[in-house]
């Protein structure tokens, strides 16, 4: 497994409004959205493609389109969904599936509780969105559920990341070809299994508190 953290002075900027507690849900959603695309940005670098002749205004040339099967773009419910149109703004042709998950709060295991992409996923780049990777045991849980698809190649964006959850990924997804993409890697882990400093919980702040 690859962790590439983006050094950008931008990501540095948005990161530290979203990690402000006075920043307002809208403005919340928004900044988390242009962070996506500049982290998009770097996790298609590898992105696949093909050459194709095209006729510009003034003469023939060639250029490149992404090549198919196309790229699958899965958010995490419900917080990855904020991600979403981040990511799509880049890859607009991507086909998009979701993938709900849920984690208890007192053992930390996540489980699916729905799941809406294909059932075949060899030979095709998966973008998976999950702002945080904290414990990890939600990711590791998507990710396997991709692999069993057949997925041989994910990429993971997150906003942030704790170094246990990293681990985890490490461990758990030791010889698959995953990379997850990131602004930041924080201090650790508390007790509740919040990342420090971190950003509290990435869905309340897009979306409020909704029992």
């Amino acid at each position: 497994m690859r962790t590439h953290v983006v050094d950008h002075p931008l990501v540095a900027h948005k990161l530290s409004t979203l990690r402000d507690r006075r920043t307002d849900s809208p403005t919340f959603r928004r900044l988390a959205d242009e962070l996506v695309t500049l982290l998009a940005y770097e996790a298609t670098r590898d992105v696949r493609t093909e050459r194709v002749g095209i006729e510009t205004p003034v003469t023939a040339t060639t250029g490149v389109r992404l090549s198919r099967p196309r790229p699958l773009v899965v958010p995490i419910l419900r917080a990855g969904l904020g991600m979403l149109e981040g990511m799509v703004r880049l890859l607009p042709t991507a086909e998009v599936g979701f993938l709900g998950m849920i984690r208890d709060e007192e053992t930390l295991q996540a489980s699916t509780y729905a799941t809406r992409m294909p059932e075949e996923l060899s030979g095709r780049q998966v973008y998976v969105l999950d702002p945080m990777l904290a414990t990890g045991g939600t990711l590791v849980a998507a990710i396997q559920e991709l692999i069993s698809r057949g997925a041989d190649d994910v990429t993971a964006i997150c906003l942030l990341a704790a170094p246990e959850g990293v681990e985890l990924m490490e461990r758990e997804l030791a010889g698959t070809p995953v990379t997850v993409v990131t602004a930041a890697v924080d201090e650790r882990l508390n007790d509740q299994g919040y990342i420090v400093p971190g950003l509290g919980d990435a869905g309340d702040r897009m979306y409020g508190t909704a029992d």
